[in-house]
């Protein structure tokens, strides 16, 4: 079954030419089916391409999936363009009022440092 991702996201087109079958918003609001809400906590470098790997896994699912994509507000990316997480990216008091059937919550290249010395631990316990 499809995943449901925002029309504009780039991994729409890099998902179709893999043959993954991407169900756009635009399109999904047609159907009546309650889709799985998954929210995805990118913490990786590469984030588009952590999106893409992602996204590539959950399109395997027998129901339709709702991706959501979050970023922690107080971290500034360094690998991935503004623009990109201002559009396909919510931050924590966009969604804090819904509610979820999954949570994702990628890795950081963090080596052996402590969560609780993680700059932004506070906003990824918020998130929990």
């Amino acid at each position: 079954m499809p995943i449901r991702v925002l029309d504009e996201l780039p991994a729409v087109n890099f998902l179709r030419e893999e043959n993954v079958f991407v169900m756009t918003t635009s399109r999904a609001s047609g159907q009546e089916i309650r889709p799985l809400k998954v929210l995805i906590l990118n913490l990786m470098p590469k984030k588009i391409e952590t999106e893409n790997q992602f996204l590539r896994l959950l399109s395997n699912s027998p129901l339709q999936v709702d991706i959501q994509l979050l970023r922690i507000d107080a971290r500034e990316s360094r690998n991935t363009p503004a623009e990109h997480l201002n559009n396909f990216y919510c931050n924590f008091d966009d969604i804090c009022d819904q509610n979820f059937d999954g949570l994702i919550v990628t890795g950081a290249p963090l080596g052996l440092v402590e969560f609780n010395d993680v700059a932004y631990w506070p906003q990824i316990r918020q998130v929990l």
